[in-house]
């Protein structure tokens, strides 16, 4: 097996299959190349050595080549990849505010912060790629904006080697080949439908619809009309693809990322189509940790040949190749996540919750995953978020909940938590809606959450 220094150096050599569509009825593997070579090109001279350019990019074939561009510089101090975590005007200059970036590789026109210089993206020679200089894996390739549901987007950064050897691996993992073709839900500028709709098909061959259809009726489509055999979709599609079918499917492996799968849902698909649901476990900063896939009857979760892990205090450490560079790790190598686990025999482990999912309400702890997992229960509750806030001077906290399901029997809801927890526990206020608001890598947004539940 190559190492993914050789991995990636195999990889810039050329495209292994130039004439191969990349993007389904779009750009092949050797136009994918030969852009990448223009860009590398434009990004060499010297006013973006060591400069901030914004990926305001939507297209995977231009994604692609950004990445291979940067991937091999021609100057040893080249620019810094920033990718937002939206397109919107509104987080374009957001982000311009926090990195003051000057420039912006653009796939179409956009509306982006005064005086920022705008690359378009535009051929060269593939074979240039091949003759330069080998680079070292582990410097920094891209820096990755998230959520910013907290009022301040997070930033992680990746190297070559977290985000491409996560891609040869992944591809290896699920014998992904030049076969398979990928419908993702996600838009490429998320981690996850960056890994799953650009870098693995760059390093398995396989080829990637354009768009990221996200209504039911037009995955369903997508996979049919272009034979799609791996689905990466985000638990939010799947509950939206209950009932539906994918008559004469050609699917052999579907993906949810991004949040918890429900059980239901999943069995939902599984059983109407006939495939199993991977669920991959991890996050932005740490990459891929897990996976289980429920058809297969696997309750827990079994970590990536590539990842290490072990127990601390009820919290999950894990060692990996995928942890983005900055995050606070021991000293031998083990990084301590947020989330509360439970060993299962010697391989696996069970998620419990989030160690910030544990608040304390007069003092007595309160779980809150358990508050939401008893309203879950209730009939036509198809979703929920419960959160603790703070009340007037902030001392203490109050239990809330925002209830997906406008038919949901309120007292029915309120006798089943009553029944079931202590008084301090019980959410304060529950509120109905329709759907709860979500970002469009399908988390949720928080901030629009917190202003239903005040207002």
């Amino acid at each position: 097996m190559l190492t993914n220094s050789q991995d990636i150096q195999a990889l810039l050599a050329g495209p292994k299959f130039p004439d191969r569509e990349f993007i389904r009825s779009g750009a092949t593997f050797g136009e994918v190349y030969a852009m990448a070579a223009g860009l590398r090109a434009v990004l060499a001279a010297p006013e973006y050595q060591g400069a901030s350019i914004c990926l305001a990019v939507e297209s995977r074939a231009v994604m692609a080549a950004v990445l291979l561009a940067t991937l091999h510089p021609s100057q040893p101090n080249g620019p810094t990849l920033l990718l937002p975590f939206a397109l919107s005007a509104p987080a374009l200059a957001r982000m311009q505010q926090l990195t003051g970036f000057t420039a912006a590789i653009c796939d179409v026109d956009r509306e982006l912060p005064k005086g920022t210089t705008i690359i378009r993206p535009s051929a060269g020679t593939a074979t240039e790629l091949a003759v330069c200089p080998p680079i070292s894996g582990q410097a920094e390739l891209l820096r990755i904006f998230t959520g910013g549901s907290t009022g301040t987007p997070q930033v992680w950064s990746k190297t070559g080697e977290n985000l491409f050897g996560e891609g040869f691996s992944l591809a290896r993992h699920f014998g992904v080949s030049e076969k398979d073709c990928i419908v993702a839900t996600v838009p490429p500028y998320h981690i996850y439908g960056l890994l799953f709709s650009v870098i693995l098909p760059l390093v398995s061959g396989a080829s990637v619809i354009m768009g990221s259809p996200s209504y039911p009726g037009e995955i369903v489509d997508a996979i049919q009309q272009q034979g799609a055999t791996l689905l990466a979709g985000i638990p939010p599609h799947y509950r939206a693809l209950r009932g539906k079918k994918v008559a004469a499917s050609s699917l052999r492996l579907a993906f949810s990322s991004a949040g918890m799968l429900d059980a239901d849902d999943n069995e939902a698909f599984t059983q109407l189509n006939k495939v199993g649901i991977v669920e991959v476990y991890g996050s932005t900063e740490t990459g891929g940790i897990a996976t289980r896939n429920r058809s297969g009857g696997e309750t827990s979760f079994t970590t990536f040949p590539t990842v290490s892990w072990t127990i601390k205090d009820d919290r999950l450490c894990v060692r990996s190749p995928y942890l983005s560079p900055e995050l606070p790790m021991a000293g031998d190598g083990f990084f301590t996540t947020g989330d509360r686990v439970e060993q299962c025999g010697t391989t696996q482990f069970m998620l419990k919750g989030r160690v910030d999912g544990v608040t304390k309400v007069g003092g007595k702890r309160v779980d809150l995953e358990e508050v939401r997992a008893i309203i879950k229960k209730v009939p036509r509750v198809s979703d929920c978020v419960v959160m603790a806030l703070p009340d007037a001077g902030g001392r203490e906290h109050r239990i809330v909940a925002l209830i997906q399901g406008t038919e949901v029997d309120m007292d029915l809801l309120r006798k089943s938590l009553a029944a079931s927890l202590e008084f301090y526990a019980l959410p304060r206020l529950l509120k109905t809606i329709n759907r709860i608001p979500l970002q469009a890598n399908g988390k949720y947004d928080r901030d629009a959450i917190i202003h239903l539940l005040t207002t």
